[in-house]
């Protein structure tokens, strides 16, 4: 290690205080000298234990010394070779005694590659990290850093989490400069605005933080920053990282950030006046704020006819509700109220149960931990497994369990039928909220019966009503009522009757359409 890094005699080092005790810290006080070798022996002290560090010696115009530092996982060795290395060993030495040579390479050399001046060993470790070259010149106290940056990625491909029949195929990847600029082929004007920030004081994970600044309320914009900005952690290593900090409620199981890998439907919130947040590194972008019926909607809603659309949605809150309650609500019935039954039904569900050891509480209850393992176990396992895995539980194990006498078929059919209506609910986050509170609505229609049931359901509408994402209510356009807000939530009316931006996000520019003057003196309407 260099001396420079050595503790001072007596020192403790302070282990409650991070940033004190790293090295980029300890490095900000030392500076680059006229002399190569001394500053290539600050970087090798450092990082001569990495692999990818290079250092590779060549002269400037034929006869002045320099060196190239750089760690090969991040940059692109050919551009080094070509681009740099060559350039600068073929040049002449300038004639022009007045200009210096560091301004020569870098106006005239060096002219198409983006240069830029470091002065001391942090902005130098921290230039490396970040994917630039370091060439030091015999001579010259400062460094040069030429951005040589190059990153392998996946292609854009459908997302899996959201497919859709009808609609665009592309979604995000893990890079951050690909993503904007999926956003930006889909938003070309001067009003989209990218922020870009560092969060984690380990990973330097790179956010941008995306809204069309004519239409986003200016509020909700600074309430994002001052979020993020508070943020303290040692790695950002996913979208789901920031959600964790940015949310209103922690202890809620339900989402209030949004996430889609879908481009277009970020375009569509953002356009409605919300707020985008892209992660580096993950292809998952935050929406906020996020209210209830976003998480039962999809951008294909948009794309097909409305009354098919307004169907479809009523299904899939019809889904949403099932899941929640159809476990419960038959605990319910054939234990405290079998008279609801019809007697037709009660007879076959009577007779179904005969032989089961449990009471219907906990064999509904082991019936729902083992869907649960089985839909865990199905989501981890490979995707050539998965499949089989899942028909085999569903037919084998449930056949099983039914002529073993373990379980009724009637409890078979039940808890199909509310696995089922989880999986019709579009997001995952919601569904697994749904699936967590339908456990508890179980136990409480075991212990009280009905009574149990619509106190559970109460304490479920309650705490959305109460729920908040970023000021805005969870439950709107119902509590608080917006009848124009609701011509976009459990349906969908046709496009040309919303020409409003939603009033609860406030937004600058409130109509969705302007009004213009046409040729002949009269006014048209355009979207």
């Amino acid at each position: 290690m260099s001396p420079i890094f050595k503790k001072s005699a007596g020192s403790k080092e302070n282990k409650s205080s991070l940033p004190n005790s790293s090295i980029i810290q300890k490095a900000q006080s030392v500076y680059f000298t006229p002399s190569i070798e001394y500053n290539l022996d600050l970087f090798t002290s450092l990082l001569q234990k990495d692999a990818d560090f290079l250092l590779k010696r060549f002269k400037v115009f034929g006869e002045i010394p320099a060196v190239l530092i750089c760690l090969k996982s991040l940059v692109d060795m050919e551009k080094i070779e070509r681009d740099i290395i060559k350039q600068l060993q073929d040049k002449q030495h300038p004639k022009n005694g007045h200009i210096s040579i560091t301004t020569y390479v870098m106006e005239e050399v060096l002219y198409y590659t983006a240069v830029g001046k470091v002065k001391n060993l942090a902005a130098g470790l921290e230039s490396l990290l970040a994917g630039k070259a370091l060439i030091f010149i015999e001579g010259i106290e400062q460094a040069m850093a030429l951005d040589v940056y190059t990153q392998e990625k996946r292609s854009i491909e459908q997302p899996e989490t959201e497919r859709v029949v009808r609609g665009p195929r592309d979604g995000f990847i893990e890079s951050l400069q690909t993503n904007v600029a999926l956003l930006r082929y889909r938003l070309p004007v001067p009003e989209f605005r990218m922020e870009q920030k560092e969060v984690g004081t380990r990973t330097k994970t790179k956010i941008a933080i995306c809204y069309l600044d004519d239409i986003v309320n200016p509020e909700l914009v600074e309430e994002v920053r001052q979020r993020i900005d508070k943020i303290e952690i040692d790695r950002i290593l996913d979208a789901g990282y920031i959600e964790h900090y940015i949310q209103d409620d922690i202890n809620s199981p339900f989402p209030q950030v949004q996430n889609s890998e879908r481009p277009d439907k970020v375009v569509g919130n953002l356009l409605e006046g919300r707020v985008s947040i892209l992660v580096d590194g993950s292809p998952f972008a935050l929406i906020v704020p996020a209210i209830f019926v976003q998480f039962y909607q999809t951008s294909e809603d948009y794309n097909e006819r409305w009354i098919i659309t307004s169907t479809i949605r009523m299904i899939r809150l019809v889904a949403l509700v099932f899941s929640l309650t159809f476990s419960s609500f038959y605990v319910t019935v054939l234990s405290f109220h079998p008279e609801l039954i019809p007697a037709n039904f009660l007879v076959a569900a009577s007779s179904g149960r005969q032989g089961v050891p449990f009471p219907v509480v906990i064999e509904v209850l082991i019936m729902e931990l083992a869907m649960e393992i089985l839909r865990e176990a199905t989501v981890r396992m490979p995707q050539q497994v998965g499949g089989a895995l899942s028909i085999v539980g569903v037919l084998v194990v449930g056949q099983a369990a039914v002529q073993a006498g373990f379980v009724s078929p009637i409890t078979v059919v039940i808890m199909a039928l509310s696995t089922i209506g989880s999986f019709a609910t579009p997001s995952y986050n919601v569904a697994t909220a749904f699936r967590v509170l339908r456990f508890v609505l179980i136990i409480l229609a075991g212990m009280f019966g009905l009574l149990g049931l619509a106190v559970g359901i109460m304490l479920v509408l309650n705490h959305m009503l109460a729920l908040r994402s970023f000021g805005v209510p969870y439950m709107t356009p119902f509590s608080p009522g917006n009848y124009q807000e609701l011509k976009d939530s459990f349906l969908r009316f046709p496009i040309q009757w919303t020409k409003g931006r939603p009033d609860h996000l406030q937004p600058q520019n409130v109509k969705r359409v302007k009004r213009r003057q046409d040729k002949t003196g009269g006014s048209n309407d355009e979207i």
